[in-house]
């Protein structure tokens, strides 16, 4: 599913940088462009010439960020946003209204849940959520008209494992626009060269990796000429944009029915940022994803009774089998022990020395955080459990340093539990 990884060393170092001029991405703060005469102010807002209209709708830096993650995802373009959030809020408002309805598939960070569960749900859009591999009700879901599907790569915080080109192939026989989340994955999977339609970052992860710049990117596929999705009737709220922009459609599309009106534009500082993440991004990736498997092994191996560890790449996970299958570069930086209780989660985590607790992930440190006390607090016991939260529940996400060394922080905290 990955193309190798001195390809992206490659490709991120060569987009990035610039060979005349400035060397590095260049910041341009402005939030106002003037315009050379009133016919060139005419062209720019009818899409006809391409310059900055407004910040809210375009920055030269963010402009730069967007075409290498475009290249990245291989995408047609891309949009970047002020937080991941912002991008999965960006792709829902722009193409879901009342009356529609979005089919989850599988676990999910606690924003992406309460965004559809709650937040689109008193604007009219109702939802349905469904387990990985609930293949009977996903196509009888799909075959009602559902108006889009979202998943994520891996699981946030759940580690389940999607079979990702059943779930395209699916969602491209009944016409249904996928979207998939792929801030855990980057370079890993690639869901729009197996088909998907969009795919979202919180940029602030793993394309950063520094954690000072919070952003989110969504990247789109080409529209097809003839016979794409987005003619079939359900959309045809946006088959006037589709006609007059052809292939670059999904832009448009989202600028014009969400960015405009509700403004979760990036900032040229924040994608300045990600842009110099995005240099070592194919290093990061191989090293961290390499080592999120030695650590889990060692813990497995060696954590004493009453704490456990749960990473795809143990032979007791449920989802061993397609880890080894599409997953041989790793699934991304997270593993999660469970301790059992609450209490006993908080003990080992203040008897941390190298971890940082925090509720990021995707750094170049390794991060951990208690799941029901923090970004899960508000939730019900049966969406906590749908998700994949349990009291004992702790995420790690796996940094740069040493895997032994990290290993051996939560050996000797969880040993004095």
């Amino acid at each position: 599913m990955i193309k190798d990884f001195n390809y992206y060393n490659t490709l991120l170092v060569q987009s990035v940088g610039s060979k005349v001029g400035p060397i590095a991405p260049t910041i341009v703060p402005s939030a106002a462009y003037g315009y050379e005469d009133a016919e060139q102010a005419e062209a720019i807002f009818a899409g006809e010439v391409n310059l900055p209209l407004y910040a809210r709708v375009g920055n030269p830096t963010n402009i730069k960020l967007e075409s290498v993650v475009a290249k990245m995802e291989g995408g047609l373009g891309a949009i970047a946003t002020a937080s991941g959030m912002g991008a999965l809020s960006m792709v829902t408002t722009a193409f879901l209204k009342n009356g529609d309805e979005v089919l989850c598939i599988g676990g999910f960070f606690g924003g992406t849940y309460t965004l559809i569960n709650e937040t689109m749900k008193r604007f009219g859009v109702t939802n349905s959520f469904c387990d990985t591999d609930d293949f009977e009700y996903i196509e009888s879901t799909l075959k009602c008209g559902v108006k889009m599907v979202i998943m994520e790569s891996v699981g946030n915080p759940s580690l389940r494992l999607p079979d990702m080109k059943r779930i395209v192939d699916l969602c491209n026989v009944y016409e249904t626009l996928l979207v998939v989340d792929n801030t855990a994955t980057p370079l890993i999977v690639q869901p729009l060269e197996l088909g998907a339609d969009i795919v979202v970052h919180s940029s602030t992860k793993n394309m950063s990796g520094h954690s000072a710049a919070l952003g989110g990117i969504a990247v789109f596929r080409a529209v097809k000429e003839e016979g794409d999705k987005l003619l079939n009737e359900k959309y045809a709220d946006v088959h006037k944009i589709v006609k007059k922009m052809g292939k670059k459609a999904f832009i448009p599309i989202c600028k014009k029915r969400a960015i405009r009106d509700m403004g979760m534009t990036a900032n040229a500082f924040g994608s300045f940022l990600t842009l110099l993440g995005l240099e070592t991004l194919s290093l990061r990736v191989e090293r961290i994803n390499k080592s999120v498997a030695q650590v889990a092994k060692i813990l497995d191996e060696q954590l004493p009774e009453g704490v456990s560890v749960n990473h795809p790449s143990l032979p007791e996970s449920e989802d061993y089998a397609r880890y080894q299958l599409d997953f041989e570069h790793g699934c991304g930086p997270l593993l999660t022990l469970d301790c059992g209780s609450k209490e006993k989660a908080f003990t080992l985590l203040n008897k941390l020395t190298l971890v940082t607790q925090t509720a990021n992930i995707g750094d170049n440190r390794t991060l951990a955080l208690h799941m029901t006390s923090t970004i899960y607090s508000d939730f019900d016991e049966v969406a906590r459990k749908f998700l994949g939260v349990h009291e004992g529940l702790i995420r790690v996400s796996i940094g740069l340093e040493d895997p032994q060394t990290i290993a051996d922080d939560f050996l000797q905290a969880a040993n004095e539990n």
